[in-house]
């Protein structure tokens, strides 16, 4: 049987693929922004005119977010937003707290140089910053904060490692901002993200994991506490 062979160019496969990471990256970052509320379900037509593609970038796109646990497809009714239960935060937390420190280990194995943690330790600065003076900015202390867990992921030097975590991340996100404002002032956080940096920075390894375990177990614990309190079953 003969080979099919594409008829499209390279510039057309190009194309196409920017048109899906275009997609997928707004889509995603709509799911995370609350924009697209959980359990809420949307049509591929309909995000493909709002984003002015076609229903095929939309499409692959939708199969990729759901490998990242952010919706569930819906044969012929489009997809649905997924919706975190305080179970699935349980489990999220758990995941987060075997394969975060691990990561702290690898870069402090590494002993990285002060431009290398540079970008973590602008983060730790951003997060200082933003819950300084009378009224704390809490979203750009949020930012900030997702910017250290991003970057100290990616300086772990696993990729795959790094893949995982921020795809357990991702899934928690909207739980983190749903509570933002019903946490206490983060800066008991704040000074964990620094002390990590100086134990990483100080060659420390196993003082380093077991800091950010501590962090991760404390935080977790905090989040749990508020879903709890405050009855929240869909998140």
């Amino acid at each position: 049987m003969p080979a099919v062979v594409s008829t499209r160019t390279e510039d057309e496969r190009g194309g196409a693929q920017r048109s899906t990471e275009f997609a997928y990256r707004l889509i995603k970052q709509n799911i995370l922004d609350n924009e697209y509320a959980p359990g809420a379900q949307i049509l591929e037509q309909d995000i493909a005119a709002e984003l002015n593609v076609s229903r095929t970038p939309v499409r692959e796109a939708f199969v990729r977010l759901k490998q990242d646990g952010l919706l569930e497809i819906v044969p012929r009714h489009g997809v649905r937003i997924s919706v975190l239960s305080p179970d699935d935060m349980r489990e999220i937390y758990q995941v987060l707290i075997s394969l975060e420190p691990m990561a702290v280990e690898l870069l402090a194995r590494r002993r990285p140089s002060d431009d290398e943690l540079a970008p973590l330790i602008k983060a730790c600065t951003a997060m200082e910053r933003a819950l300084a003076g009378r009224k704390p900015n809490l979203k750009a202390w949020a930012a900030a904060d997702e910017a250290f867990h991003s970057n100290l992921a990616t300086l772990c030097g696993n990729r795959r490692l790094a893949g995982m975590i921020m795809t357990v991340w991702d899934q928690a996100h909207r739980a983190r901002m749903f509570t933002l404002t019903l946490r206490p002032l983060p800066t008991r956080s704040t000074q964990e993200h620094r002390d990590v940096v100086e134990a990483v920075r100080a060659g420390d390894v196993a003082g380093a994991r077991e800091l950010y375990a501590a962090h991760r177990r404390r935080g977790g614990d905090e989040l749990m506490a508020i879903i709890e309190r405050h009855g929240f079953q869909r998140l």
